[in-house]
């Protein structure tokens, strides 16, 4: 609530400057105006003249006194760059196939290529077996070890 006072506050005061300076331009203009009419009035001019710099200079010092000193801001600092995020290490992966039971559990391995191995012994499981559980035959990726 203080916040929007203070705004208002600011608001009212700028106006009133504004429509004095208005005023005071309009006397400036008529001034001007009476010179052009009277050459003998010029000694009252300047007299005139003088005394609203002074005038000026016054509020000035009253709107300075009023007007709470605003610091500065210190120039930001130059934010560090920013470090790239590391790349997850890939690891190498082979596709073997796995024979498995009905719990899901891996009863063999075979080598890509020797896929018919793998099938020839799921369907020798499902006919042997007497309970009569599936077998089945799902590819597995593994990580590739590196034999050197």
């Amino acid at each position: 609530m203080a916040r929007s006072r203070r705004t208002l506050d600011r608001r009212t005061l700028r106006e009133q400057n504004e429509a004095a300076e208005r005023t005071k331009q309009g006397e400036e203009q008529e001034e001007v105006e009476g010179e052009e009419d009277e050459e003998e009035g010029e000694d009252e001019d300047e007299v005139i003249e003088a005394s609203e710099p002074d005038e000026e200079a016054d509020e000035d010092e009253e709107d300075e006194e009023e007007r709470p000193k605003k610091k500065k801001k210190a120039p930001p600092k130059p934010k560090a760059p920013r470090s790239r995020a590391r790349t997850p290490k890939v690891t190498r992966m082979k596709v073997v196939w796995g024979v498995f039971n009905n719990s899901h559990q891996v009863i063999e391995e075979f080598e890509y290529p020797r896929k018919k191995e793998a099938e020839e012994l799921v369907v020798k499981l499902t006919t042997d077996k007497k309970s009569g559980h599936p077998f089945f035959l799902q590819p597995v990726k593994k990580p590739l070890d590196k034999e050197k």
